[in-house]
Formats: structure tokens, C-alpha cells, sequence
């Protein structure tokens, strides 16, 4: 993707509209940096932006006033139609840098409304020549077709294990916490450096094990007293049912073959679980699971999904 990338910068093709998708923590707002240094850095070194030129450092440091990331609003972190009009006004303004060009990086677009997403449609349909559009997604279906059909696509992958080990030892993180974290969010860098710095994210990795070990036990008291605190903030909920689907996952794959490569927080505790259930049930609890999302999504009571969800688990 990265080669790709340079290619185009190095051929004076470079996209003015962007889509990075991959699940978070998966390095797509380092990317997002990445592209608007290939556009704004006039030193490059075979084909890589230089990282030491004004461009390259402001951006960097996330101090470049032409490097823009438009402020999400609501309750669901989205962009407004508002702030969409205004970011449109502001493209037209010509830069004022060496470099004359103008980037706006659309991060966790995954709540991007219609209504500004068409907004959006004819600028980056007929963009300024010196303004460049990137957005990135946990998927790309969270944009309009028609967006999607204007805008170059890559998909981010996470690392393999090792390369997220590498990774973390240049960070400085000491041998058993990148251990722990490998072993929760496997080559997924961002997460496991938020797991080793974020005792918030390592409670919710201990509530889903909770949760599991509920299903496992087959005790739906323990299963809504453990799920009840996640009711009391949105976007705890969604994590924890998302990283309860991914253990669910893994717990049909390791029902079919214990050595398969698990992609959820805890390999043991779904290993058990594949004990338990059929691949079947799993199936259906990850589709009680996606309701569940989607009630919140709909703005239904937390507590009233949370408990549903219970319910229709221990039914499975």
C-alpha cells in the first residue's frame, strides 16, 4: 500500500480523495499522516518523504496549519452538515506554504451521516487542485457509493504478532507487558500500545473474559451483573459487545481446530467456550450480539439492550 502510494506521488498522480479502512488500532490515522507528508514534502529521498524538512515535522507533531482534521460533534462522534460547509468554504482558500497544497484527514468516520456525506460529494468531485480529501473507516461501507467510486480505497491490515512485538520494544514497553497485549490484540499495534497505557481498555479485556466465563458457566445472574456497568457509557458498550463478538468468533473456529490463529482477547477463554457451544450457537449468538449494536445505533435504552442480549445469549 505504502509503494503504492509513492508510486503515485512520484508520478504526480496523487489521489485528492482517500479511503483508509481497517479496524482500529490498525495504524490508518499514521497512514492518513504518512500520504499528506508524500504531498506536502518537497525533499523526498527516493520516492519517502524526508521527515526532516518544515512539512514533514509540522506534520508530525500535528502542528501543520494546511494539514486539517475537521472536529467530530454529537453522540455519535460524527461530521456534521455544518462543519462539513465550513471545511468546503475553507478548501477554496488557497494555502499559504511552500508545499501549496491543502490536506483534510475524516477520522472514525464509521457515524458519517448522509446528509454531509452528499455535502461532501460534488467537492471531491471537483476538487481545488490543491486540496486533498483522506478518510478513514473501520469499513467502507460506512460511505455512499457514490462517495466510495470517487475516492482511491485501501484496506489497512494489522502487523503479524512479531512485527507488533518489534514495534512495541521500540516503543520501550517492557517484555511482559507486550506479552499481555500481544496475546489480547495480536498485530494490531495501536491497541496493544492502548492496552499497555490505558487501564480503562484493560478493564473491558477483563469484563469480556467475565462475560465468557458467564456463558460458559451457563449463569445468566453473573452474565448481567458482569454486562450492567458497560450500560452506564455508550461507546464501553459497543467495544465490549464487539470484543465479546470477536471471542465468539474464535470460539467456532477452535471448535473446528484448536491450533487456528485466534483474532479476539482471549484465546483460552475461548477455547472453552468452543467446548461448550456448536458452531451453530455461536452463529446465533453473534447475531444476537449484532442486534444488539444496532438497537444501540438506534439510540434504544443501553440497560434494556444489555439485558435482552443476556437473555437471548443464554437462550441460544
Amino acid at each position: 500500500m505504502l509503494s503504492t502510494m509513492e508510486a503515485m506521488a512520484e508520478s504526480g498522480r496523487t489521489a485528492h480523495s482517500l479511503i483508509l479502512y481497517g479496524e482500529k488500532g490498525s495504524g490508518r490515522r499514521t497512514i492518513a499522516a504518512y500520504y499528506a507528508k508524500l504531498i506536502m514534502c518537497r525533499d523526498k529521498k527516493d520516492g519517502k518523504p524526508c521527515g526532516v524538512c518544515s512539512a514533514c515535522r509540522t506534520i508530525a507533531d500535528g502542528a501543520n496549519p494546511d494539514v486539517i482534521y475537521p472536529q467530530r460533534s454529537g453522540k455519535l462522534g460524527g461530521y456534521s452538515v455544518e462543519t462539513v460547509a465550513s471545511m468546503a468554504a475553507d478548501a477554496f482558500v488557497k494555502p499559504n506554504n511552500s508545499s501549496g497544497a491543502k490536506v483534510y484527514i475524516f477520522t472514525d468516520c464509521d457515524n458519517f451521516d448522509i446528509r454531509p456525506q452528499n455535502k461532501l460529494l460534488k467537492l471531491i468531485e471537483e476538487p481545488p487542485d490543491y486540496a486533498f480529501f483522506i478518510f478513514t473507516a473501520k469499513s467502507k461501507s460506512a460511505f455512499l457509493a457514490t462517495i466510495i467510486s470517487r475516492c482511491v480505497c485501501f484496506g489497512v491490515s494489522p502487523c503479524t504478532e512479531e512485527e507488533a512485538r518489534e514495534a512495541l520494544e521500540l516503543k520501550g514497553a517492557a517484555p511482559d507487558d507486550i506479552n499481555r497485549a500481544v496475546s489480547c490484540f495480536h498485530g494490531n499495534i495501536g491497541r496493544c500500545l492502548d492496552y499497555i497505557n490505558d487501564e480503562s481498555l484493560r478493564s473491558r479485556v477483563d469484563l469480556t473474559k467475565s462475560l465468557a466465563d458467564s456463558i460458559i458457566r451457563r449463569d445468566e445472574y453473573s452474565l448481567n451483573s458482569v454486562i450492567f456497568p458497560a450500560s452506564r457509557d455508550r461507546n464501553e458498550g459497543v467495544e465490549i459487545l464487539s470484543m465479546l463478538d470477536l471471542l465468539v468468533r474464535d470460539a467456532a473456529v477452535l471448535g473446528k481446530d484448536a491450533s487456528a490463529q485466534a483474532i479476539g482477547c482471549c484465546k483460552e477463554a475461548a477455547q472453552r467456550l468452543s467446548e461448550q457451544i456448536t458452531a451453530y450457537q455461536a452463529a446465533r449468538m453473534h447475531m444476537h450480539i449484532e442486534k444488539a449494536r444496532r438497537a444501540i445505533d438506534c439510540n434504544v435504552s443501553m440497560p434494556l439492550v444489555l439485558a435482552s442480549l443476556c437473555a437471548d445469549i443464554m437462550d441460544t
